[in-house]
């Protein structure tokens, strides 16, 4: 089977590091913690970043920082894996799904001017698939409206708009460390900001709420264990040094494939022309008159895997059934985005021509 994606980390890589870490006996809260955060902010140039468990405890702890309360409003996308919606949701906080653009598949400015209301307290934009078209824009919206913009940029390491990498724009920025992630962790995420206060607040919150005050360790505030471990950070540490070339030989294969398929009517996934995309996910729209979910089993019975791009938020049933509002581009995008293996191991030309071959 030709996976969707493959690690790009060795044990040879970090066989070394984990052996030290082994022998010490420093498993948490060690130099490789300190280290992969000093990386992040130097490769994005975000001033300060937080290890967590996932980007999901990373989107929580920065709602939690926030102050979102029951009944308060959180605009997102509305094209996105659930944990976007999941984690407003959790705190009793209402989720108001934002449409998104049919070709870049991110969140339409027009669609946050209209939701933004006064109990309107965050908005969460996502990278769809790691493509940041059109941050810039959102965060201007946000700004205007003195919203704080919570970037789920779970995909998008190593992605970049007018020139400034993912981790640097938005207000807080979290990240994924998931294995379908350019750089995997096996689990893990990260929140980075220029914001003093908040990072200040989190060294507290992802403490157990434990502070140095006076000489003396005391807990000044209820908090979380969302720790990354050093093992964890150890395999970070050793892809966050090779990502852009990992980014530069991912834009190739999309080439290649966007070479291919777009005569046969596969529409990829639309780049504003100051983006550099990490095609964390390869996906298209298909042609109209195919199927999508017929090809994807088409595909598997080939040996190539295959999947849709992500979900509509709105009408996942229990969105669809809590508030009734599903968004019309997001639920067009879910029935007919694919997503395409790659990865080095990947054969583009050989790929597509099994493409080719499908018929509805």
């Amino acid at each position: 089977m030709i996976k969707l994606i493959k690690p790009y980390i060795s044990f040879d890589e970090v066989e070394a590091e984990f052996r030290k870490t082994f022998e010490s006996g420093w498993f948490t809260k060690g130099p490789n913690v300190d280290n992969f955060k000093k990386a992040l902010c130097e490769y994005t140039g975000a001033k300060y970043s937080h290890l967590t468990t996932s980007a999901t405890t990373a989107l929580t702890s920065c709602l939690k920082i926030l102050n979102i309360k029951p009944g308060d409003e959180v605009v997102i996308s509305d094209f996105s894996f659930p944990a976007t919606a999941n984690v407003v949701e959790d705190l009793g906080a209402v989720p108001i799904f934002a449409d998104v653009d049919w070709e870049t598949f991110n969140m339409l400015p027009e669609a946050l001017e209209k939701s933004i209301t006064d109990k309107t307290k965050a908005v969460i934009f996502v990278d769809a698939l790691g493509n940041p078209s059109g941050l810039h824009k959102i965060k201007d919206i946000c700004a205007s409206k003195n919203l704080p913009l919570i970037e789920d940029a779970a995909c998008a390491i190593g992605s970049s708009e007018n020139g400034k990498k993912v981790g640097s724009i938005a207000d807080l920025t979290c990240f994924s460390f998931h294995p379908r992630k350019l750089l995997s962790t096996g689990e893990g995420g990260a929140i980075l900001t220029n914001n003093e206060e908040w990072n200040e607040i989190l060294k507290i919150k992802l403490e157990h709420g434990a502070k140095i005050q006076d000489g003396k360790f005391d807990f000044v505030d209820f908090g979380y264990n969302y720790r990354l471990p050093e093992l964890q950070s150890i395999m970070g540490l050793s892809q966050i040094r090779k990502l852009d070339s990992i980014v530069s030989s991912r834009i190739k294969i999309r080439e290649e494939f966007c070479t291919q398929l777009e005569p046969l009517g596969y529409k990829p996934q639309r780049l504003l022309s100051d983006v550099v995309y990490n095609v964390q996910s390869l996906v298209f729209l298909v042609p109209d008159g195919v199927n999508r979910d017929a090809l994807i089993s088409f595909l598997k019975e080939q040996g190539i895997e295959s999947t849709i791009g992500t979900y509509c938020l709105s009408g996942c049933t229990y969105y669809r059934e809590h508030y009734n509002n599903v968004q019309p581009n997001a639920e067009k995008l879910q029935r007919s985005t694919i997503t395409f293996p790659c990865h080095d191991d990947v054969d583009a030309s050989a790929v597509c021509d099994v493409i080719s071959q499908f018929q509805s």
